[in-house]
């Protein structure tokens, strides 16, 4: 499974292995392309990584491409494999393990079996807040096939699917009734609602540049701009209709911030929400 093994380079070291590893385990395999037993390890640990379904991560390091990062490391011979975690390194090997003394290393450093409500989560949340939506992605999907009844799992895979643009797969989880997240549910259907008929943004910018006071027009942009996940430009293009017109299309700058709003209700954009709510505020009174 791509999105549980990845390449990794001292250019993106922080973003893939450090930062990760403060939630799971990450192996860092040294490898080289002229190393015989490299061949024999690395699909085995590619094999693994998706079998545990991100109970540890991946990273594949060419160490002929990569040297600071194996004289960093300690590295002597290659294949030798690295593992850490919460800023620690763990555990390690050097050589290629045959599959039953890999898979007793890995069950050793990798995250407890047996999913719980929070961990999956936290994992999930940590790679996407890196942008490794697709891996947060895959954490979910088979955490929820082992608790099927949670419902914050599910909606963090449709809000991550939202983010993802794939509208369709998250419309279906949404579909579903949600009783102990309702509130939440409600909120990423409204943000979906918001995808629908969206257009371009930079035709919408072009036209508006040409007539700032085509409150129409900055409407319609607000919403493309939410569809792109951009929600404080999408706030912004509706408030700035309040300040210029607050009674264009029966106050529909204001509707149009009162929906953001609803769809935005969570504790991620909290900090956003009563940002928009004060200058809303302001521009009334």
């Amino acid at each position: 499974m791509p999105s549980f093994a990845f390449d990794v380079s001292l250019q993106d070291f922080e973003t893939k292995v450090l930062l990760p590893a403060d939630t799971v385990p990450v192996l860092l395999d040294f490898w080289a392309p002229w190393c015989e037993p490299c061949k024999t390890l690395k699909p085995l640990l590619e094999k693994l990584a998706g079998e545990y379904a991100g109970r540890f991560l991946l990273a594949r390091v060419n160490a002929d491409e990569n040297p600071e990062l194996a004289q960093h490391f300690g590295v002597r011979s290659i294949p030798t494999v690295k593992v850490l975690f919460q800023g620690r390194l763990v555990d390690e090997f050097a050589g290629a393990l045959a599959e039953g003394p890999l898979r007793a290393f890995i069950e050793r450093v990798a995250l407890p079996g047996g999913i719980n409500n929070a961990a999956p989560r936290e994992q999930a949340a940590a790679l996407a807040a890196e942008g490794q939506f697709e891996a947060a992605l895959d954490i979910l999907v088979e955490a929820s096939r082992q608790l099927p009844e949670d419902e914050a799992i599910r909606l963090d895979a449709s809000e991550l699917l939202l983010q993802l643009g794939r509208n369709d797969e998250a419309a279906q989880i949404l579909a579903a009734e949600y009783k102990q997240e309702g509130d939440r549910a409600a909120a990423l259907r409204a943000r979906l609602a918001l995808t629908a008929g969206a257009a371009e943004t930079a035709p919408l910018e072009a036209k508006l540049a040409a007539n700032p006071d085509d409150h129409a027009t900055r409407l319609e942009l607000s919403r493309a701009y939410a569809a792109q996940n951009r929600f404080r430009e999408a706030l912004e293009a509706a408030l700035e209709v309040v300040h210029r017109n607050r009674a264009f299309a029966d106050g529909a700058g204001r509707q149009a911030l009162l929906q953001l709003f609803e769809a935005l209700a969570g504790e991620q954009y909290d900090d956003l929400i009563r940002e928009f709510r004060r200058k809303l505020s302001a521009a009334l009174n």
